[in-house]
């Protein structure tokens, strides 16, 4: 399993994926999910992967070698949507290949992408790419993609994160989602790779790989939980009595009663119980036909 998280805001990306791929509790394995695509003053692609690691490798070293899909390759498409198309054709080349014994061996055809970058001329963009090649593209309304083990990071992320948000606290917001993940999940790990790319730059400046002696992450994995008992303990607990209209729990609720509470089962009247009849039934008499009298 895995966890990577993109984000495309207004100012640029930011693309987090960490390392770890197992089998087991006890078979442990670190593999980069990260790929970078880059020319400069031209374009600038990441590729962050989730799923069955030969698929996802299969995939990513067609893109590495230029191999053209339907004429084109990352290095020559004119946009970035067209870039997601031939991530996509690589999916289906190698799924075309590799699909029948896959089954045979009783293994799914398993393989999650995040792809986004820009391209002179155009906006940044980001896109979900899944297992059939088909994808889905990033909006302001929806500005981020998770892949892997995703619903321990995805609260913050819906609470802090919009279209507008600034690269260093969008920056917060992904390693903050990150290390709730890795604390809920061993199949999450570290080390982390992080890139924030600024729209028009057209170069990885902001590339880093953390792992546990990183001072930053430590200081928000020890941070990040005080945070949390502090706003925790700073709640009020629930008053029954309703002396705190602010922590009144008992109120009624609009839209239904109370929940029915039966203190005892309903009375049921005990008659007398006919005994059942032991005499056997009465044959029915033959019915006797009449000759009427000429």
């Amino acid at each position: 399993m895995t966890y990577c998280v993109g984000l495309c805001l207004k100012d640029g990306l930011v693309f987090l994926s960490d390392s770890r791929t197992n089998a087991g509790v006890d078979q442990i394995g670190t593999f980069r999910k990260m790929t970078l695509f880059q020319k400069n003053n031209d374009r600038f692609f990441a590729l962050m992967s989730s799923g069955n690691l030969a698929v996802t490798q299969a995939v990513k070293e067609i893109l590495l070698q230029g191999q053209l899909l339907n004429g084109e390759n990352l290095w020559t498409v004119e946009s970035a949507h067209d870039g997601a198309v031939v991530v996509g054709d690589a999916i289906k080349q190698v799924y075309e290949r590799d699909h029948q014994a896959l089954e045979k061996a009783g293994i799914d055809f398993n393989c999650n992408l995040i792809f986004g970058g820009q391209i002179k001329g155009e906006r940044t963009r980001l896109f979900n790419i899944y297992s059939a090649g088909n994808f889905i593209e990033a909006t302001p309304e929806t500005c981020y993609f998770q892949i892997g083990e995703s619903k321990y990071g995805k609260p913050i992320l819906d609470r802090v994160l919009n279209y507008s948000t600034p690269l260093s606290l969008a920056t917060k917001c992904a390693l903050i989602s990150m290390d709730s993940t890795l604390n809920s999940n061993i199949s999450v790990g570290l080390p982390l790779d992080l890139v924030v790319y600024e729209k028009n730059s057209f170069k990885a400046t902001k590339l880093v790989t953390l792992d546990e002696s990183n001072p930053y992450f430590q200081m928000i994995h020890q941070h990040w939980g005080e945070k949390l008992r502090e706003a925790f303990n700073s709640i009020a607990e629930p008053s029954w009595s309703g002396a705190h209209k602010s922590s009144a729990i008992s109120m009624p609720a609009k839209k239904m009663g109370a929940v029915p509470i039966h203190h005892q089962p309903p009375k049921v009247r005990v008659g007398k119980v006919k005994p059942a009849s032991t005499s056997k039934p009465k044959k029915p008499r033959k019915k006797v036909a009449v000759k009427a009298k000429a």
